[in-house]
């Protein structure tokens, strides 16, 4: 039985399309299918089913993925055991962000990042969603929500909030908004309804019902763009808009919402020296940036 064949069983249950393990592994789909072929030879089990949606484990192929899985903890383990202890922090970490905090937070901060942890390399994933870290897709991810499953160790990083921003051009050509009930005469920006990842995002619900953003995007960014473009009115966090010169906030004492952010690590890395040092370096860089997470001034 080959070990690496047993990984990408694990990697196939994670993600039953092929061109999505191909795209992880840099290995083609035929040499996949190949490789699963032979690991169900050796085993003398059929250990999946394939469908028009991808390779699914049959029951088999469950038992044997839970105990691959424990494989790849102990795994994990012993390669963590030299890490845990070293004194020098040193690998590559990849670290799963929300697009807004990635891009106007975390990566300004990189220069920091690299006087504190030299050795360390850092991937921010950046996107409009989320990496999953119980499906190994990153060793942290910094979340919307607190989640409730999975072999994680979880903590609050920081609470933010966000407010109304428009440009003082589109309010100039439109009527005033002196109240929430105005909102709904003018065009608001926010996200596609069917690609909203997180019931976090879902802003316009909680400011009043029946609000529908005229334009949309799943792109924090492009909301942001939008509205120093002076389309309509965004929801935005205080963080990325606050101290924008091009955007003025909208009924500041009427609509202040709170969200918070959670960092989670996977058990088998937490301990590591150069998980640890960038979740120190998030520490303090949520600590630095409180007054503009928050807004306090």
């Amino acid at each position: 039985m080959n070990w690496d064949d047993l990984r990408l069983l694990l990697d196939v249950s994670r993600h039953p399309r092929l061109a999505d393990v191909a795209a992880r592994t840099g290995l083609d789909a035929t040499t996949i299918s190949r490789r699963l072929r032979r690991l169900e030879t050796d085993l003398g089990l059929e250990l999946f089913e394939r469908t028009p949606k991808g390779h699914l484990l049959t029951p088999a192929g469950q038992a044997v993925a839970d105990k691959a899985e424990g494989l790849e903890h102990s795994a994990a383990e012993i390669a963590s055991l030299s890490e845990s202890e070293g004194p020098l922090a040193t690998g590559r970490v990849r670290l799963g962000v929300t697009e807004g905090l990635g891009s106007l937070l975390l990566a300004p901060a990189m220069a920091r990042f690299a006087v504190q942890a030299p050795h360390v390399g850092l991937d921010i994933i950046a996107v409009s969603g989320f990496v999953s870290v119980p499906k190994r897709e990153a060793d942290m991810s910094i979340m919307l929500t607190r989640p409730k499953a999975g072999r994680l160790k979880v903590r609050k990083l920081s609470d933010y909030v966000l407010h109304l921003y428009a440009h003082p051009d589109y309010l100039a050509r439109t009527r005033p908004v002196t109240a929430v009930a105005d909102l709904a005469e003018h065009d608001l920006i926010g996200y596609v309804d069917d690609l909203i990842y997180s019931s976090q995002l879902r802003y316009h619900e909680d400011i009043a019902p029946g609000l529908t953003p005229r334009f949309c995007s799943p792109s924090i960014v492009a909301q942001w763009q939008m509205a120093r473009e002076g389309a309509g009115i965004a929801v935005l966090p205080h963080f990325i808009a606050g101290n924008d010169p091009q955007l003025v906030s909208v009924l500041p004492e009427a609509v202040s919402l709170q969200r918070s952010f959670w960092l989670a690590v996977h058990e088998d890395v937490h301990a590591t020296s150069r998980v640890r040092a960038v979740g120190d370096f998030l520490d303090e860089l949520f600590a630095d940036s409180a007054a503009r997470l928050t807004g306090a001034t």
